[in-house]
């Protein structure tokens, strides 16, 4: 495998804000293993608000998807202080999905999600293997634009290897990441970063 080219010195950090519903549906469905779920959130890498995504991520059946939009700084920082009415006029779909959800089911700003990825790539599957560590939560924070905004560990977070791929997984790959003593599990960043409420 080789680094991936976005990253920078071999990794690159990860900011998102994960939105969930006053009842905490989002946590809820993942930690009861819901088969189908959804969850939003808003994330930018290496610090760079010049580019900011909304992002659906999908789950049913094991199976997942994943969807995007661009925002700009202003926009994200419109939706956190809670100015949405410009997002019904977004040529964006997954933007007006987001408003509907935030008026319909109360989806809100929940917590900020910090870590730092170190990214693999393998061209044939289309493979990516990441590892993923220093796993901080924003608690109640939900200005994430803001780089001051304090970030703990989230307890006592895993280090994370995770394989995606599309078509097929190589053997080849498929024998390196079988590390002894280790098992596959589920795990959430999210819920991880929910510890302490």
């Amino acid at each position: 495998m080789k680094p991936d080219p976005n990253a920078v010195d071999g990794t690159y950090f990860i900011r998102s804000l994960y939105f969930d519903t006053p009842t905490d549906t989002a946590l809820r469905e993942k930690l009861d293993g819901v088969n189908r779920r959804e969850k939003f959130r808003i994330r930018y890498y290496n610090h760079d608000t010049a580019v900011i995504h909304l992002e659906k991520k999908s789950k049913l059946s094991g199976l997942g998807n994943k969807q995007s939009a661009p925002l700009t700084a202003r926009q994200a920082q419109q939706i956190v202080d809670g100015d949405l009415e410009w997002m019904l006029s977004s040529p964006h779909g997954l933007i007006r999905e987001l408003y509907a959800k935030m008026q319909t089911r109360q989806l809100k700003p929940k917590t900020i999600v910090d870590y730092t990825r170190e990214p693999f790539v393998y061209g044939p599957g289309n493979v990516r293997v990441t590892i993923d560590y220093d796993i901080r939560t924003g608690l109640g924070c939900t200005d994430f634009l803001d780089p001051n905004c304090p970030t703990i560990p989230a307890g006592d977070a895993p280090i994370i290897l995770e394989v995606k791929w599309d078509g097929f997984l190589p053997d080849i790959i498929r024998d390196a990441v079988q590390l002894e003593g280790r098992r596959v599990s589920a795990f959430s960043k999210y819920a991880q970063c929910r510890i302490y409420g």
